[in-house]
């Protein structure tokens, strides 16, 4: 990545849900375990794109705990290509200074995935480029469950608990709100993904499959961002920049 230059109208935190590779696959005549593999290729040049562009944070849905409901085969090829990329992927993020965070529950993956995914988050935790959020076995709702029973087990009281308090057990701790939500594929849902940290974000759905999703479809998505009036509950005339 280059150095990046951080411009007026850039979301500081975009989140993507990569929708289409097993139709990508089909299109192309190819088992969906290679779709899958093309997404993941297409990982490191969005974040080259976005880093260069001053972007901090960005977080990948990259399998979710309703993914479990998918035939044994195909979430079996998943775990096998995330073992097999996340270590490449991980050398490579980290020489670009990336800061790799696993957001959801390790409980109930397999165990060299849980091997990978702890070894990526140890080799790059002192980064301080830009923070990746890899959401794995990951549900909102599961999410905000597991905050509040960690807060219930502190025994908090009532009165203390506020919105900043229920953000810091969150599994995205430390991170800002979502600016900008990308979902490809034609799907217009979020689909349990960050339901707390997108409150306020602007979506941006695209019928690109994410194979396809390349760095002149990304800058439609900034583009489109830039041009929207963020106005979280006030009127026009309450925003400022």
């Amino acid at each position: 990545m280059n150095k990046p230059t951080k411009k007026a109208g850039i979301p500081r935190h975009v989140a993507f849900i990569p929708d289409g590779n097993g139709r990508w696959a089909e299109k192309h005549g190819l088992p969906r375990v290679e779709g899958h593999r093309a997404g993941v290729r297409n990982i490191r040049r969005i974040l080259e794109y976005l880093g260069e562009r001053g972007v901090e944070y960005a977080t990948l849905y990259a399998f979710s705990t309703e993914n479990w409901n998918r035939p044994d085969d195909e979430v079996n090829d998943l775990f096998n290509l995330l073992v097999e990329v996340v270590g490449k992927e991980a050398r490579e993020l980290h020489k670009n200074g990336v800061k790799i965070r696993h957001i959801g529950r390790l409980e109930g993956l397999p165990g060299e995935v849980k091997k990978s995914v702890a070894e990526a988050v140890k080799l790059t935790e002192n980064n301080k480029r830009m923070t990746l959020g890899v959401a794995l076995n990951y549900g909102g709702r599961a999410e905000i469950r597991d905050a509040m029973r960690r807060i219930a087990s502190e025994k908090i009281a009532p009165g203390d608990i506020d919105e900043e308090l229920i953000g810091r057990y969150l599994y995205t701790a430390g991170f800002p709100d979502v600016d900008l939500m990308v979902r490809t594929s034609g799907e217009m849902r979020t689909s349990n993904f960050l339901i707390w940290q997108s409150a306020y974000c602007e979506y941006y759905f695209t019928p690109v499959l994410w194979p396809d999703f390349d760095e002149k479809e990304l800058k439609k998505a900034l583009l489109a961002y830039r041009q929207r009036q963020r106005r979280f509950g006030g009127r026009q005339s309450q925003v400022h920049a």
